[in-house]
């Protein structure tokens, strides 16, 4: 049969975790460790470049949309040069 722990021996247990956990803290380096610096920097560069690519993309859409809408203008104003046309040759066949 399994004995249950004490009131005594979850206190030392959390107490050893917690003294893990402080050493844990202590050993991490500094703000001002030329090892952070640097990885902040590596850290501040990659995000600087994922923005430039998203704005990048972000243009690359805006001037595909732009090219879109500008062609689809040019074929609305093809198609009613066309209907002008159609409509002035009929009046000219009927006289009117």
């Amino acid at each position: 049969m399994k004995t249950l722990d004490t009131f005594e021996d979850r206190r030392r247990t959390a107490s050893a975790a917690k003294a893990r956990l402080v050493a844990q803290l202590a050993e991490r380096p500094s703000a001002d460790d030329p090892a952070m610096i640097a990885r902040a920097a590596e850290r501040k560069a990659i995000d600087e470049a994922r923005s430039a690519r998203h704005v990048a993309r972000r243009n690359a859409a805006v001037a595909a949309e732009r090219a879109n809408v500008e062609a689809a203008a040019a074929e609305q104003a093809e198609a009613k040069a066309k209907r002008d046309e159609r409509y002035a040759a009929r009046k000219r066949r009927t006289g009117n």
